[in-house]
């Protein structure tokens, strides 16, 4: 099927020889089942045929492959509209507008549905959506759709278009700030977002996007401080006291997060999301018990809420009793009412639950459900990845450090907890911020972000694309980038000597990090193959991770990153420090004193006692790593492997005969 097809069939569409359309979609469908677009046109020319049940059937396949297709939601709110559906339809077109806010003609169908029904109040709400969208100019109201559709690179070429002519559109602004957070460039989105709201101080929407967009840079004192700003402008506003609760809370401030948390529940009693937060709060703390309850009671608010069910379960000791299992289950049924996210969460929470009963096939098919749902969302390429961590090898090679020996920034204070997720990375960096001379922090964004300017200047032009483009950097570059990373970091030490960076993805760029941070410590965590890509496909990260998604997907990124890591063993020998979760729990005091002499500290008593150590911690293992190792882990993937086969063959020959996996 080529572009051409698809189009050949939207010309037939326009000129309404539906009957021949249907038939070379069906001929496109039989080779491609899955394609959106033949799906979609599909049922544009059932439901113009008068054919809206039929319709609605292709429109349920669509929405189960692409959970956020806002065009689908529109097209099945046209659909309930002609069948008089009007609550169907209304409902079906509010869906549209959540995952694509710029389809006109879904906020239109609102309007004439709540228009006719007398409910002036909401009318009046979505004709200022429809006035608002009337008033952005095209190439705008375009970018919009093009974020929503996942099509953001196109998104940002348009946008950066339009700026050109008119610099200072304080929505054109906001958009292009958006696509960047999306693409991870975010020193340029918070710019751009800090730059909008002072040419508008009014736009509330900038200013959440430049609250969270702080969030995500981890500058949590400044995102609190804008947060109570807005606070400030409206103390009765409930949704700006909730951001301040949350930015409260990213800061450690867990009294005045909770105290707000509260005060947001005596206005909004039973509220699922904020007794949500305010579990994750009390959580990350450390309140167990607190946690639980929290949850339990957003889940009596709204029955249906999939977060509060999946915090439950990401809480690794909680045991779901049979009645929480069996709501579970009618709720995972009740597919029309439960909205993406919930349908996702409900899944991996009822996997969780399936694994505690020691049902494992009915949890593996939970957890693979759950998965499919979160890929059909992801613009994940892994063969794209494939040839990114290739890229490092061709060009880090030795002769390339031993030519810019003396580069970079020599401070020694970061260590560098690296590898995948699920490997151990968390009880590493507790047993190492247990240490008197070491601050635990969390898995920092910088790195990953200063890699996402490089990669960006290396776009356009005759410039040489990441990481090529690492050879042109000059000592003096090097040294700066470096000292901009302590700069930045500088926020999360509190007065040790030593600080920990635990962000996993950070193994694909070791080679920038020892040409800015050259005295750095880098410590991979690594951990069965099978065990820690088992354990990653049956965890619902919450950003950044879209190779969990399938077991193809993880096999081949462990593969990918030991190869990565054999590089980096041949061309920098004795930089990385690699120990193994196994080698842990069979020999703690062992492997803590080896960690500590990589790092020149000397051995503390307190780093064995790592599990009495109290520090908040925000990862899935928070309430794993607050108790003594133990074995309990170490072959749990073995339950199964009757389903892991699909993992095994992506792994390939090299890592299976390493580690003897038949």
């Amino acid at each position: 099927m080529t572009p051409d097809d698809l189009s050949s069939v939207q010309e037939k569409i326009v000129a309404k020889r539906f009957d021949e359309a249907l038939r070379n979609l069906g001929s496109i469908l039989e080779g491609a089942p899955e394609n959106p677009d033949a799906l979609y046109m599909s049922a544009v020319c059932h439901r113009y045929q008068g054919d809206c049940e039929t319709a609605l059937g292709v429109l349920d396949r669509l929405k189960d492959l692409h959970p956020e297709h806002g065009r689908a939601y529109q097209e099945e709110g046209h659909n309930y509209r002609d069948l008089g559906r009007a609550d169907d339809a209304l409902r079906a077109y509010a869906r549209a507008c959540r995952f694509n806010p710029a389809l006109e003609a879904s906020w239109r169908g609102q309007l004439a549905i709540l228009s006719s029904h007398g409910r002036h109040a909401e009318a009046a709400q979505v004709q200022a959506q429809v006035e608002r969208l009337g008033a952005l100019p095209k190439p705008l109201l375009a970018v919009t759709d093009l974020i929503a559709q996942g099509r953001i690179l196109k998104a940002e070429d348009i946008c950066r278009q339009f700026l050109k002519t008119v610099p200072h559109h304080v929505e054109g602004m906001r958009l292009l700030a958006s696509i960047g957070s999306r693409l991870g460039v975010l020193d340029d989105a918070e710019f751009l977002l800090e730059s909008a709201a002072r040419l508008a101080p009014d736009n509330i929407q900038v200013r959440i996007d430049y609250i969270q967009v702080l969030r995500k840079r981890q500058k949590f004192e400044r995102a609190r401080e804008e947060a109570q700003r807005l606070l400030q402008t409206s103390p009765d506003n409930v949704q700006f006291l909730s951001l301040y609760a949350i930015e409260s809370m990213q800061t450690g401030d867990y009294a005045t997060a909770l105290d707000a948390f509260d005060e947001v529940l005596t206005k909004l009693p039973g509220d699922p999301g904020t007794l949500t937060s305010k579990g994750h709060a009390l959580k990350t703390r450390g309140d167990y018990d607190a946690a639980v309850e929290a949850y339990r009671a957003a889940l009596a608010s709204q029955p249906g809420h999939g977060e509060a069910y999946y915090s439950l379960a990401n809480l690794k000791v909680y045991t779901f009793s049979d009645a929480e299992v069996s709501a579970m289950e009618g709720q995972v049924e009740n597919t029309g009412d439960l909205s993406y996210m919930d349908r996702v969460h409900l899944h991996f929470a009822l996997g969780k639950a399936y694994e505690d009963q020691q049902d494992f096939e009915k949890s593996f098919r939970c957890y693979a459900r759950g998965n499919e749902l979160k890929k059909a969302h992801s613009r994940y390429d892994a063969d794209q990845m494939t040839e990114d961590l290739a890229a490092q090898r061709g060009v880090c090679t030795a002769e390339f450090f031993a030519a810019r020996a003396g580069f970079g920034e020599d401070a020694p204070d970061p260590v560098f907890i690296l590898g995948l997720p699920r490997a151990g990375s968390t009880l590493l960096e507790q047993i190492l911020s247990s240490h008197s001379q070491v601050d635990g922090t969390l898995e920092l964004p910088n790195i990953l972000s200063l890699s996402q300017r490089l990669r960006r200047m290396g776009r356009g032009g005759d410039s040489k694309p990441y990481p090529e483009n690492l050879a042109e950097l000059s000592s003096e570059e090097c040294t700066e980038y470096g000292q901009e990373f302590m700069r930045e970091t500088r926020i999360h030490r509190q007065d040790a000597p030593f600080f920990i960076d635990k962000m996993p993805n950070n193994f694909r760029h070791i080679g920038l990090i020892k040409l800015i941070l050259p005295n750095a410590k880098i410590i991979d965590a690594r951990r069965h193959p099978m065990a820690c890509c088992f354990s990653g496909y049956k965890q619902l990260f919450a950003e950044g991770q879209e190779f969990t998604y399938s077991l193809e997907d993880i096999g081949q990124y462990y593969r990918d990153y030991v190869q990565l890591m054999d590089h980096w063993d041949d061309v920098l020998p004795g930089f990385v420090l690699r120990v193994t979760n196994e080698d842990i729990i069979e020999d703690l005091e062992g492997q803590v004193r080896r960690i500590l002499a990589f790092c020149n500290l000397p051995f503390e008593e307190a780093c064995l006692e790592f599990h009495r150590t109290r520090r908040n911690i925000r990862t899935p293992s928070s309430e794993q790593v607050r108790q003594p190792v133990n074995r309990s882990g170490l072959d749990y993937w073995r339950h199964y492997e009757p389903w892991l086969e699909p993992l095994k063959d992506k792994l390939g020959a090299d890592i299976r005969r390493r580690f003897a996996i038949e």
